[in-house]
């Protein structure tokens, strides 16, 4: 495509960059009138911003969306737009774009009258009309396929049609609702930088849903953690990666490694655990109690280092263990270990598949070592 397809995206001034474009203020929702499954949301998005919810199925986000969309109205609560509020605006009053994971194509058409569809709505004259159309085409890369049925492009196409149409009426704000969760690896990691790649041309401010880690840190600005209709932690991705809050979000956020024990010291940035299997590890107190509590170590599997019989390294590390290979598994790059350490079978290692390093065999016995700085404890 010609880059020309997407004009940029002008300037945005001091004053604009600090207004507060879109709010959640307190909201609750509640589908029975008992149990919440949004509670107290809040969360100001900044005009431009790429903002994903993110959580398992069931923790709220969707539901968080759809408010937003105006399908559904809050228990208790102010949602804003612009400084507006929106409660009680209907979905067509409100000028957002949405993308669906079903794509919501209506089959009797063609892929131009689709994108024809909410301008003709809107009023436009006819040749505004196709020039909006060819416009949002070029956005997605499908110049050429107005005159096609959805039935006749593959699930790739047919979602960047399902996008074109989200932005062919120019809106300030597009909702994806796990817009990806249709498509294979491949074809979902083309469209993450896709979708990237036109959010950052036009700057246009994307609210988007998913249960899915690695999108998530792939295209946002910042990222929700929704469990349980609650907000654990919101953050920029490599934030919430590399410094998370509390035990889930460590556990949701990439593969970590869980160690259970109790504090039995402070000392100062750091603090000592008893782990249940009586080694004792130094950490760095993140959501950590006082002493004689309960607390959950999280290590990612790449800060741990693999060390060499004899070699000194051991002296740079806080932490060194000796543990028993159950399972050595191939990723490329990289291998994927499994270890039994520290009272638990599931310990993950990563080492680089490169020359010096020698593959190592289930049984072996292996001596690993990791900082405080990397170990974090947190809630139980």
């Amino acid at each position: 495509m010609n880059e020309s397809a997407v004009p940029d995206a002008p300037a945005a001034s001091s004053q604009e960059v600090d207004t507060c474009f879109a709010r959640f203020i307190d909201v609750q929702k509640s589908y029975d009138g008992v149990e919440l499954v949004v509670k107290g949301f809040n969360l100001d998005i900044q005009r431009g911003e790429f903002v994903t919810l993110l959580g398992p199925s069931g923790s709220g986000k969707t539901t968080c969306l759809m408010m937003m969309a105006g399908f559904e109205t809050p228990t208790h609560g102010d949602i804003l737009l612009k400084d507006q509020p929106i409660n009680g605006l209907p979905p067509h009053k409100r000028g957002i774009g949405m993308v669906f994971q079903n794509y919501a194509l209506f089959p009797h058409m063609t892929v131009a009258e689709n994108l024809a569809f909410p301008l003709e709505v809107r009023h436009l004259s006819k040749s505004e009309i196709a020039r909006k159309v060819d416009r949002a085409l070029g956005m997605v890369r499908l110049e050429g396929f107005g005159s096609r049925r959805p039935a006749q492009l593959s699930g790739g196409q047919q979602q960047r049609v399902a996008l074109a149409r989200a932005l062919v009426f120019e809106p300030d704000l597009v909702l994806m609702d796990e817009p990806l969760g249709a498509l294979d690896k491949n074809l979902r990691e083309e469209m993450q930088y896709e979708i990237k790649r036109i959010h950052a041309s036009l700057g246009v401010t994307m609210i988007y849903v998913t249960h899915d880690q690695t999108e998530a840190l792939t295209m946002s600005d910042r990222i929700a953690v929704f469990n349980d209709g609650v907000v654990q932690q919101l953050a920029s991705p490599q934030t919430l990666y590399e410094s998370p809050e509390n035990a889930f979000v460590a556990s949701f956020i990439g593969e970590n490694n869980r160690l259970m024990g109790e504090v039995v010291e402070h000392l100062g940035k750091r603090c000592e655990v008893v782990l249940d299997s009586g080694e004792r590890v130094v950490a760095k107190p993140v959501a950590a109690g006082g002493i004689g509590s309960r607390t959950t170590l999280s290590l990612r599997p790449e800060r741990v280092v693999l060390l060499e019989a004899d070699d000194g390294d051991g002296e740079r590390f806080d932490n060194c263990f000796t543990g028993t290979v159950q399972e050595v598994i191939y990723l490329g790059d990289h291998l994927r270990t499994r270890l039994a350490l520290c009272g638990n079978d599931e310990f993950i290692i990563k080492t680089p598949n490169a020359e010096g390093h020698p593959p190592l065999r289930p049984g072996q016995s292996v001596t690993v070592g990791w900082t405080w700085q990397d170990c974090r404890a947190l809630d139980a």
